[in-house]
């Protein structure tokens, strides 16, 4: 072959396997701009007023509470920014939305499981609080409705020693069977006593429980509750006596309990002799706690 022919066949050869791995590339980047994600930017920023999450358990009731807090920078509240006599949404942005597991009671009224909208009427030295049936709306509702008020209470105005900037909600004195919702802001709070249906809900597990396959657990759990609730002390020492037929071996603290149960049913002398073995094993695990309160009761029944 003449070297003309081949320089110019070289050169075809070339072109060709350069414009091949070219067209693979391309072909290459082709789908890796289809396949990547586009990314879209969004710029946030914090809200005036951010909002706030709160739980309680009451009982064997759960309370959440979703609100919005503004801050009082620097503004009169209640009677300026906060009209006296006009209905608020308790909060900013959004309702205020109280969930609630079980039923509770306010004021004599009840309001069955679910969400409302808490909305209140502030005025100088009372506040008209409502719990409403719609839940999720963006502050008072326009069409407002009076038949969907599920409860309402009037609540007394009591003055903060100091200045509270961000609107709070809190949970006081809980109890098992009742909880006080506390509205707090600038120098004003606001408690809602809302009670619970405990015994209730207890009473219908420990019968569901006991009419079932109950263990050790159940029965001294079961017999503790009605001890110290003051319900059938014979069925709790019943419970109690059939609970520690079961244990092997009874640590002190269960041994407590039932001499508890023994002296609520007039019967000292096993009272007696159930916390001096509570004694003994509370001094054998050194615990100081059961040491004072086993000690205390043989002082009170006698016994030392």
């Amino acid at each position: 072959m003449n070297k003309p022919i081949f320089k110019i066949l070289s050169i075809f050869i070339f072109a060709l396997v350069l414009s091949l791995t070219s067209c693979k590339e391309n072909e290459q980047a082709v789908v890796k701009t289809v396949t990547e994600p586009v990314v879209e930017l969004k710029i946030t920023t914090p809200a005036p007023s951010p909002l706030g999450k709160v739980s309680q358990r009451v009982g064997l009731t759960d309370i959440d509470i979703e609100y919005s807090r503004p801050g009082v920078k620097g503004r009169t509240i209640f009677g300026d920014l906060v009209s006296f006599g006009k209905t608020w949404r308790t909060g900013a942005n959004a309702n205020t939305k109280v969930t609630f597991s079980s039923d509770v009671t306010i004021d004599g009224q009840t309001l069955k499981a679910g969400s409302y909208g808490l909305y209140s009427v502030p005025n100088k030295d009372t506040w008209e609080v409502m719990f409403y049936a719609d839940s999720d709306k963006s502050g008072v509702p326009r069409d407002w409705d009076d038949n969907k008020i599920a409860a309402k209470t009037t609540a007394k105005v009591e003055s903060m020693p100091m200045n509270i900037e961000s609107f709070t909600i809190s949970f006081d004195d809980v109890t098992s069977t009742s909880v006080v919702i506390g509205l707090i802001w600038e120098k004003t709070y606001v408690g809602i006593k809302l009670e619970v249906p405990t015994d209730q809900l207890v009473s219908e597990t420990i019968d569901a429980v006991m009419a079932a396959s109950p263990k050790s657990g159940d029965y001294y759990n079961a017999a503790i509750y009605y001890s110290q609730q003051d319900k059938d002390i014979k069925k709790a020492n019943e419970w109690m006596e059939k609970a520690m037929s079961m244990i092997e071996k009874p640590g002190f603290w269960q041994l407590r309990q039932q001499s508890l149960i023994y002296a609520k049913m007039g019967d000292k002398d096993k009272a007696i002799a159930t916390a001096k073995k509570s004694l003994e094993g509370a001094k054998a695990s050194k615990n100081d706690a059961y040491i004072k309160m086993n000690t205390e009761s043989l002082k009170e029944w006698g016994a030392m």
